[in-house]
């Protein structure tokens, strides 16, 4: 239980935790207090999904990675652990919505980009590091919303976050995203800073 308590705390989880429910209770609220609607709209959704990834990315890293590398403890298994909870963290924010006055959803949406998002997040934190890894998301996202692509599959793909639930090829590139990000997080853990970086 110590070893958790302290992990909690060098990953920065309580005040990702606090982020996160602070940026669903305002969306919740904007939502609520300006549309007339309970079902909140997709491009709400998608951002808030894409929000609450943001607020755990901090969490994605320690303050000593070569300290993990080092360790005589087994990584992978609670790396991939770390990114289940911050799926599930994730997905119970918006699922408890679905009995309220303002319903982030539907459910297959919001699974499929917070898993899709929090794959590429990782897959940037294992490879560009943590401090970089939200650029993409934020950057792909916000064009996915900006621009939805509908009629062909290439388009489909590349602004997946924005397609219909139930979009095949969408579902694909997020589940590659996932697995992906999962794979690469767990195994190599996030990407050592530059030297120049870990002196700031």
């Amino acid at each position: 239980m110590r070893w958790l308590t302290l992990y909690l705390r060098s990953r920065r989880v309580p005040v990702a935790l606090a982020a996160a429910g602070g940026i669903a209770a305002l969306m919740w609220t904007l939502w609520s207090v300006f549309s007339d609607s309970r079902d909140v709209g997709a491009a709400m959704v998608i951002l808030t999904v894409l929000l609450l990834v943001a607020a755990g990315t901090a969490t994605l890293a320690g303050p000593d990675d070569t300290l993990e590398r080092t360790a005589a403890v087994s990584w992978p298994p609670r790396r991939a652990a770390h990114l289940l909870v911050a799926l599930a963290v994730v997905l119970v924010l918006l699922m408890a919505t679905l009995a309220t006055g303002a319903r982030f959803g539907p459910a297959g949406l919001v699974i499929r980009d917070a898993a899709g998002l929090l794959g590429l997040t990782a897959l940037g934190a294992a490879t560009i590091g943590t401090a970089r890894s939200w650029f993409l998301p934020l950057g792909w996202t916000l064009a996915a919303i900006v621009f939805p692509q509908p009629e062909r599959a290439t388009g489909q793909i590349l602004t997946w976050q924005s397609q219909a639930p139930d979009n095949k090829a969408a579902a694909v590139t997020a589940a590659l995203l996932a697995i992906g990000g999962l794979a690469a997080y767990a195994l190599g853990g996030p990407a050592r800073p530059a030297p120049a970086e870990a002196a700031l």
